[in-house]
């Protein structure tokens, strides 16, 4: 094993998480801001069409988790081998990459086929039912896209290039804007399609995103050392289950907190339009609220990656994730804060549906309340990611979420009947679970006894791979 280098200062480190970050952020933002757009759009539609999308967008989600946290296991890997100097093994592990990422989006197409007939059994209130369903027969087509789109921006934010994550996320919201305004609506002689057109519109854009990123990969001079396309290889077993050894725990782990937030979509849509209709408008404004801290969680992943492969031993690795929660603590305080201050005009963007916005404010205030427990829970996986370190946060994770979070909303929404507010009391429980649990596995993970043995993993596995 090479002689350790002497870790940044923390202050560099600071700078170098932030500047790596703040394209992720963005892009994440771009990402968030495409919901926005689609819950703009159903609002002023029609309640219904809101309600719909609420629903739709959620069965959505739910099983899209899997797929985009298991690709998630590209980064630590890629960012490890460009840290030990293991350039040429990272095109070979992208090309497993694709294999693993086209068979997850054939999977999840064939779900959300299948989803749009369980509404029913599901307890969808039956004015919401038709919207969702169109919703997701639109949507489906472009899930094969949005796979092999993480496969590929996974790649070039472990290579520490997140550039295009920002650039392809703007871009694909500029085409969603237009698309998703004339299919909603029925302008320029196209039909008024309500949810349906807004699935659609978000098909097109994730081919669009997936295929210029695709050309981009092929082209640049930035990647061209690692010679990503450069043969077909086909489907190598070893190589895949070492991405899926990683990738599925944190595919699971993502599940559980987003599954969190979407099964509660779906338990309040069956309390009506309004509740539903409402619980959108906050849970999409905190969604866009989270872009934050998951950017700067994946840089983590990237920075604490890049230590382990360089063997900056445990002040090295736990410099890297200090200077992320440093930020995330700053960045979950402002969050909070505009939430407190500004929910009626927020809210006032999405609808103009007096009983909506009401309940839509009260749950804007609770979802300043957990800024800091998510911002916590965000980071602290991230760093986790970094060290590969992801089966038993997955199961802290399934505890805070499901243990915790969901009896307790379950409980005080629909048992004692304290609709959408005892539902988002249940969120601020598991994610508050969720933060101490998983901050005390990271701090316990690297200790200076026990962070050697991450090392010799990342080489053993590289090793392996080969």
């Amino acid at each position: 094993m090479f002689a350790s280098p002497a870790p940044p200062r923390f202050r560099d480190e600071v700078r170098t998480t932030a500047v790596l970050a703040a394209p992720l952020v963005l892009g994440h933002f771009s990402t968030g801001l495409i919901g926005f757009v689609d819950a703009v759009l159903a609002g002023h539609h029609h309640t219904a069409t809101l309600a719909a999308v609420s629903v739709g967008t959620a069965l959505f989600w739910l099983p899209m988790m899997i797929p985009m946290g298991t690709l998630m296991s590209l980064p630590p890997s890629v960012s490890q081998l460009n840290g030990a100097g293991r350039q040429d093994e990272i095109g070979p592990l992208f090309r497993q990459g694709l294999w693993l990422s086209v068979a997850l989006g054939l999977f999840l197409f064939a779900f959300l086929t299948a989803a749009a007939y369980m509404l029913e059994p599901m307890g969808i209130a039956p004015e919401i039912r038709p919207g969702a369903a169109a919703f997701l027969h639109g949507i489906r087509w472009g899930v094969p896209a949005l796979t092999l789109y993480y496969c590929m921006r996974y790649l070039s934010d472990g290579m520490h290039w997140t550039l295009p994550t920002m650039v392809l996320g703007f871009g694909g919201l500029l085409l969603l804007v237009p698309m998703g305004y004339v299919l909603t609506f029925g302008k320029f002689g196209f039909p008024e399609l309500g949810a349906g057109g807004l699935g659609i519109a978000s098909s097109l854009m994730m081919w669009t995103q997936a295929l210029v990123f695709l050309a981009y990969l092929a082209r640049t001079r930035r990647f061209a050392s690692l010679r990503l396309f450069e043969r077909f290889d086909r489907p190598h077993w070893p190589a895949i289950r070492g991405l899926l050894a990683v990738g599925l725990p944190i595919g699971v782990m993502v599940t559980m907190e987003g599954g969190l937030f979407i099964c509660t979509a779906l338990l309040i849509g069956r309390l009506g339009e309004v509740p539903s209709a409402a619980h959108q408008i906050a849970i999409n404004v905190a969604s866009l609220c989270f872009m934050i801290p998951f950017g700067l969680a994946e840089a983590t992943t990237v920075r604490v990656g890049h230590a382990i492969g360089s063997n900056r031993g445990a002040l090295g690795v736990r410099r890297a994730a200090f200077a992320g929660y440093a930020l995330v603590l700053g960045t979950q305080a402002l969050s909070g804060l505009i939430l407190l201050i500004w929910h009626d005009g927020i809210v006032a963007l999405y609808t103009r549906d007096a009983a909506v916005a009401s309940l839509a404010v009260t749950l804007l205030l609770l979802a300043a309340a957990f800024q800091f427990p998510d911002g916590v829970q965000a980071l602290s996986a991230g760093a986790l990611r970094g060290l590969k370190d992801t089966r038993v946060p997955m199961l802290l994770t399934a505890f805070a979420y499901w243990g915790i979070g969901m009896p307790l909303g379950a409980g005080l929404g629909l048992g004692l009947g304290w609709g959408p507010r005892g539902m988002w009391l249940g969120l601020i429980a598991g994610l508050l679970f969720a933060a101490v649990l998983l901050a005390a596995r990271f701090l316990r993970s690297t200790r200076a006894d026990r962070i050697g043995r991450f090392s010799q993993l990342a080489e053993a596995e590289a090793s392996d791979r080969v």
